[in-house]
């Protein structure tokens, strides 16, 4: 195995390739967004889940102009010498109504040319005001 996979921090991996994915999220480029995954990712957002590079791009196209994303990453856990776990609280922010506060897991897959999301999972907790919830504010 190459050492240079593991040579990052559990956060770091993550926030690499959480910042290309919300970079793209905010920008609304779809396609983008999908080279963020590997191509079988396993993708669940708050509508029936599909898997691969399609799905994510086709979700994320169907989302409004205007969309942002801003990220705080909860916890984080290394399950392989190159997977690591990421559950985060996301506040999707758009341009004519209140922010939406989900959680999110991703279990991100590392390798020598791109670190890549292989699982992607939003749970929506009602009741919860953006920006609340537990764990650290980042």
């Amino acid at each position: 195995m190459n050492m240079k996979v593991n040579s990052k921090s559990d956060e770091m991996v993550l926030r690499v390739v959480l910042d290309r994915w919300k970079d793209a999220v905010d920008t609304h480029e779809p396609q983008r967004v999908a080279a963020t995954f590997t191509p079988d990712a396993i993708f669940q957002g708050l509508h029936p889940y599909g898997v691969g590079r399609e799905t994510v791009a086709e979700y994320y196209d169907s989302q409004p102009l205007g969309l942002t994303a801003d990220y705080r990453i909860l916890e984080t856990r290394r399950l392989a010498d190159d997977l690591v776990l990421g559950y985060l609280s996301v506040d999707f922010s758009f341009t004519d109504r209140p922010p939406l506060q989900v959680y999110l897991s991703v279990l991100v897959k590392q390798s020598t040319k791109s670190d890549l999301i292989t699982h992607y999972q939003v749970s929506r907790l009602d009741g919860i005001p953006a920006g609340a919830g537990p764990g650290p504010v980042q």
